[in-house]
């Protein structure tokens, strides 16, 4: 093979990349576009009820994990206490924090010792003692020492909630008044509805008044703007695509609401895991898929919450890193689902495309960029192949990003 024939070939392969993970969001948009009717019709009959609780709703427990969260617990709890929800309770994780998180806690919300024995269901580490406020009797406080990260945090909380849903939250998570309410709605219409994910948006420029958002704003950072798009191009595309297939592999961390009995039926969150969220919502799929139960795990994309995104590249370097290493990691865990018979859009759409486009997408974009563009300026390529490739490249991805501001309005 010549030179020629191999800088042909490379061209042809980063191509057909290029054109695949485009096809593919072209797939999931259309998905998308299919779900709005339905939508539409129930966001109407949201807004037409009036504000009054039906009684139907289920009891959701929220466990908030917290690690040296002095400086915003009470703040974060506080707003949560005003959701708009017929029946929660509030479980604060205290992560074995080495500042005054528990200390500002017990003295801002007047914290006693609650006898509470926990059933271990789920493992985690020793719990030290729990608390229960004489202010708000769904207020509780389990503390705890720290091992294992965030994922042995909220298997505490699993075990010490008493409802049958859970949603474990971030002390630095903005939710929506109504968020719950939305968010309870696929348990509601569908029994077989095992776990949903919202959406999450980002903070970064907006204004925020007693925990809660008042005025949404830009972001002035230029790194947290551009992740505005792609956080569109996630929960109001792809997740929303996967979802209409009952193939959706995430439920973000940072906005999520589950079934407990089948969260604890496949062992909880695992320690050991990178992305934890992403690898329990994967071991959700194989344990009722491989077993032929009927589940559903549903995306909610009018339930949102804000987050602050990274703006430094430090940050956000390091961010990617474990995202896209929790990503490799759930799918090698979980391999057991790609291409099995029963794993259906899940495993023959679903995980590949994360996998090859995702997973894999940031490396071979840049290295095909780089490589086109080193080709094109040493005239081993015409610029007519150039232009082609570009046009490709770009025109579609335009393309999709019309689609997004389309499905966001």
């Amino acid at each position: 093979m010549t030179l020629q024939d191999l800088i042909v070939a490379s061209q042809v392969l980063f191509l057909l990349y290029f054109i695949g993970i485009n096809s593919g969001y072209l797939v999931l948009s259309v998905a998308a576009f299919l779900t709005l009717p339905r939508h539409m019709r129930r966001q109407a009959l949201h807004h037409a009820l009036p504000s009054a609780h039906t009684s139907f709703e289920p009891p959701i427990s929220l466990i908030v994990t917290a690690y040296n969260e002095e400086a915003l617990i009470v703040s974060a709890v506080r707003s949560l206490l005003q959701l708009d929800y017929s029946e929660f309770e509030i479980l604060v994780v205290n992560d074995g924090s080495t500042d005054q998180t528990l200390e500002v806690f017990k003295k801002e919300f007047q914290l006693v010792p609650f006898p509470e024995a926990f059933r271990l269901r789920v493992p985690h580490a020793r719990v030290a003692a729990v608390y229960q406020s004489t202010l708000y009797s769904e207020l509780r406080v389990i503390d705890k020492e720290n091992a294992g990260g965030k994922a042995d945090a909220i298997n505490a909380g699993i075990n010490g909630a008493r409802f049958p849903l859970f949603c474990p939250l971030d002390a630095d998570t903005i939710l929506q008044r109504d968020s719950l309410k939305l968010m309870a709605q696929p348990f509601l219409e569908d029994r077989r509805t095992i776990a949903g994910g919202g959406t999450v948006r980002i903070a970064n420029g907006c204004e925020v008044s007693s925990g809660f958002l008042t005025h949404v704003g830009v972001p002035t950072n230029f790194l947290a703007l551009f992740q505005i798009i792609e956080y569109l191009r996630s929960f109001l595309v792809a997740r929303v695509g996967f979802s209409a297939m009952n193939a959706l592999p995430l439920v973000s961390g940072a906005f999520g609401l589950f079934h407990k009995d089948s969260v604890i039926a496949v062992g909880g969150y695992r320690q050991d895991a990178l992305g934890e969220d992403m690898e329990l919502v994967m071991r959700l799929h194989r344990h009722f898929r491989l077993q032929g139960k009927p589940y559903r795990i549903k995306s909610v994309a009018d339930a949102t919450c804000w987050t602050e995104a990274p703006e430094s590249r430090r940050v956000l370097k390091s961010q990617r890193v474990r995202w896209q290493r929790g990503l490799m990691q759930s799918v090698m865990i979980n391999r057991e689902l790609l291409f099995h018979p029963r794993s259906g859009w899940l495993g023959w759409f679903a995980i590949p495309f994360v996998f090859f486009f995702e997973g894999l997408g940031g490396l071979v974009e840049v290295v095909g960029l780089l490589f086109i563009i080193a080709t094109m300026a040493l005239g081993l390529i015409s610029w007519q192949a150039f232009l082609a490739f570009m046009l490709v490249a770009i025109g579609l991805g335009l393309l999709l990003s019309t689609t997004r501001c389309c499905l966001k309005k």
